[in-house]
């Protein structure tokens, strides 16, 4: 069971914890899940620590002329041994909640013990899950009817940290999806060699919006190797089934 499921299984009981409850004990709303993305699995990154928050903001233009503008932010580290930790609200994952104050999660990545933890502060209870292998990037092929043109940037300091920068327009022709004009989908990535990850991402597509992913006050100082690890009195559950019990050091 990969981490994202776990994420999704946790979030939901979190969610369900956290709602109103009718007279009877039936809910009077359910929580919706609709996405998460944390603990998302990639290279292994040694000799390059930092902690830092993670911004993503987007924006979305409606055809009456109305906006949708939505931000989230969680807050990450990463040690000199590649191992990583996520802070995020059950909110900023997709849990539609309506007026609920819904309790962070944290999700770790331990690739030096092959294990993964998502741990509910509030519940002070983890699933673990064994860690997968690496993930490598297979590049998309390209469809009848799309054009893709990569451009360079140049290169500029972003958060202390130096970085190379990358725009990629994507070209959908007239037609192929019923659309009368063509359609540019346009990327651009500020990528970082010494940390090895973008620090800042903008993607336009007139059909869904703009998205900017960015990374801000980062520090590139070892984090406390406790935050890496599962607090002592929190109860862990094995994602294959065994029951919980109590973390000892």
């Amino acid at each position: 069971m990969s981490i994202r499921t776990l994420a999704i299984g946790l979030l939901a009981v979190a969610a369900a914890s956290a709602q109103p409850q009718s007279r009877g004990g039936a809910p009077n709303w359910g929580p919706r899940v609709v996405g998460a993305e944390p603990g998302r699995q990639g290279p292994v990154v040694k000799g390059a620590p930092f902690s830092a928050d993670l911004v993503t903001e987007t924006t979305q233009a409606l055809a009456d002329g109305n906006h949708i503008h939505q931000t989230s932010t969680s807050r990450l580290y990463r040690d000199a041994e590649g191992r990583t930790r996520r802070e995020q609200s059950l909110n900023g994952l997709g849990v539609l909640a309506p007026n609920a104050n819904l309790p962070p999660v944290v999700f770790i990545n331990d690739p030096v013990a092959h294990v993964n933890y998502a741990l509910s502060p509030s519940a002070h209870t983890a699933t673990r899950a064994a860690g997968a292998g690496r993930r490598m990037r297979v590049p998309q092929a390209q469809t009848g009817g799309q054009s893709l043109k990569t451009e360079s940037l140049g290169h500029q300091t972003i958060e202390g940290v130096q970085t190379e920068g990358t725009r990629t327009t994507v070209t959908i022709a007239a037609g192929q999806l019923g659309n009368e004009q063509p359609i540019q989908i346009v990327s651009e990535t500020w990528y970082s060699a010494d940390l090895q990850m973008a620090i800042l991402s903008r993607r336009s597509d007139p059909r869904s919006g703009e998205t900017v992913t960015r990374y801000a006050n980062m520090s590139r100082t070892e984090p406390a190797h406790a935050l890496f690890e599962v607090p002592a009195d929190y109860k862990v559950t094995d994602a294959g089934g065994r029951g919980p019990r109590t973390v000892t050091k």
